[in-house]
């Protein structure tokens, strides 16, 4: 997202390539020829191809109204999009402090009677705020048209929930696979092996190079054991989160944050633009390309002849080097995350571990969470209607073509770069109101979503690294002075001084509303300008 201004404080390529030139250049280019023919003709020959400007300033007129409100209803989808991931912000961090807050640490096994053990109530707490945290990034690679779980970012947030409806993997088949693992293309047999590396060499930081990865054991001829354990599957077959990745340590590498675990999937990475190349930045040489291919064409064995990428299926450009914007495809993982959060909500109530105010809070973020991907959806998959945008850029040619007509007799030469202008004007502002209709993409233009994930994934940490401490541990204390400035001794002072008229039974809440004045009056006058 580029938030600097772009026209005098450090220019770069990349943000070159965040402008509409490479969109707008061919029509540009078109109407500066039929600028270039109208001059000529009319200067060099006796026919004159100038007509009446009357009807020019009106048509002007309306079509700069239309352009800008299609440029101003694309803006609102822009900052719709923005406030909504603002949504999903608050929401996260509401729900993590219901859950490592509101859920007590201390509670009863009621089948055993016993105290439950403090860690294993914090690893269950953990888990869930790493659910809300997994959200975020979920509703990222759904708006992106990134279907499935098998991500750097997400699958180590969501590899434990359960693959199976039956809950043993040892005899479950894949018509017994849930929906969120179906949907993510889940090799079952992959699975059982990626389960049984899991639970017998986790992937820990200790005693293992937990930024580069090991590979699983490898089998010798005579290890029966990992032959067992394997069956027909390879280890290579087998993944895991840090497998594959550079490893060379990378200046801003976020995922290296994130759990280490195995998967039957080599993991996508967290952020998966599309590729550059020259023709990004140089959109004019894609013409010299295109003459290339057609002229070489002939040389070409036909077995030898390669797909190119910028045309096939994955073309993230048109041959003018016009922007594709991606399919929106579905994922049902968001989904499938609130519903393993509403089942945990519905646990806690069965046992008695919420109070109804706090269940009710609990309910309304997972209602806002999921009122919010709707509406992010809505701005993804709701485009403008094409009768509209179609009119709407046949009028502006139109209006381009014949505006050198009108103009030639009082401009001459200079009709040419006017009408350039007038192109590069109009054309613009209509092409930044198709860019910006989706900002969930991976273009400069767009909402910088893995910040967003980023950003949460950082105060969800932060509140799970909170103590959770009672008042009375840190309120009573040498380096408190609650009454200032009306009273500028400290709590533990004023505890102490039990002669004070605070403590009296009758004087001591007149005293106090005393010293609150005070602080008051002293406060307004002192805040005060003159």
């Amino acid at each position: 997202m580029v938030a600097k201004n772009p026209l005098f404080v450090g220019w770069s390529l990349k943000k070159f390539k965040a402008t509409v030139i490479n969109d707008i250049w061919p029509e540009v280019l078109f109407f500066s020829g039929i600028a270039t023919m109208v001059t000529l003709v009319s200067e060099m020959t006796s026919h004159k191809l100038a007509v009446s400007s009357a009807i020019l300033t009106v048509l002007g007129t309306v079509l700069g109204l239309v352009i800008s409100f299609r440029t101003s209803s694309a803006y609102e989808r822009y900052m719709e999009g923005r406030k909504l991931w603002t949504n999903i912000a608050i929401a996260s961090r509401n729900l993590a402090q219901i859950i490592w807050i509101h859920v007590p640490f201390q509670r009863v096994d009621k089948q055993t009677g016993q105290q439950k053990s403090t860690i294993e109530v914090a690893i269950e707490k953990k888990s869930m705020v790493n659910l809300v945290q997994a959200y975020a990034v979920a509703v990222k690679h759904l708006l992106r048209a990134e279907p499935g779980a098998y991500y750097e970012d997400l699958y180590p947030l969501v590899c434990f929930l359960p693959r199976y409806a039956t809950h043993l993997p040892g005899h479950a088949s894949e018509e017994d696979m849930l929906p969120l693992w179906k949907a993510s293309a889940m090799d079952a047999e992959k699975h059982k092996t990626a389960h049984t590396l899991t639970s017998s060499r986790p992937l820990s930081p200790v005693g293992s190079d937990s930024r580069a990865g090991s590979a699983p054991p490898r089998m010798n001829s005579g290890d029966s054991e990992l032959k067992e354990e394997f069956g027909s599957l390879s280890p290579d077959d087998i993944y895991h989160s840090l497998r594959g990745r550079p490893q060379k340590r990378r200046k801003f590498d976020p995922e290296s944050a994130l759990p280490v675990v195995y998967s039957e999937h080599p993991l996508l990475p967290a952020r998966n633009p599309p590729k550059e190349s020259l023709y990004d930045y140089l959109p004019f040489l894609r013409a010299f390309k295109m003459l290339f291919r057609a002229l070489a064409r002939p040389f070409r064995r036909a077995s030898a002849a390669q797909v190119d990428p910028e045309l096939g299926a994955n073309a993230t450009r048109s041959l003018t080097g016009k922007k594709l914007k991606p399919e929106a495809v579905d994922s049902n993982v968001p989904l499938e995350i609130t519903l393993f959060l509403s089942s945990y909500l519905a646990w806690l109530l069965r046992t008695g571990q919420l109070q109804p105010a706090i269940a009710t809070a609990f309910t309304n973020g997972i209602a806002q969470l999921q009122d919010t991907v709707t509406n992010l959806d809505r701005i993804r998959n709701t485009p403008l209607p094409f009768a509209y945008q179609a009119h709407l850029r046949v009028s502006l040619w139109l209006y381009l073509f014949f505006l050198p007509f009108q103009v030639w007799s009082s401009f001459h030469y200079l009709t040419i770069p006017a009408t350039a202008f007038a192109a590069f004007l109009l054309l613009g502002f209509l092409e930044i109101g198709q860019e910006i209709e989706n900002p969930f993409n991976y273009d400069m233009n767009d909402l910088d979503l893995d910040s967003f994930c980023l950003s949460i994934q950082r105060e969800l940490h932060e509140i799970t690294a909170h103590t959770c401490p009672d008042p009375e541990d840190y309120v009573f204390t040498a380096w408190n002075q609650p009454f200032a400035p009306g009273d500028r001794r400290t709590a533990e002072e004023m505890m102490s001084d039990v002669s004070h008229a605070y403590h009296g039974p009758e004087t001591g809440m007149h005293s106090i509303r005393r010293t609150l004045l005070k602080s008051w009056w002293d406060v307004d006058q002192t805040t005060r300008l003159g």
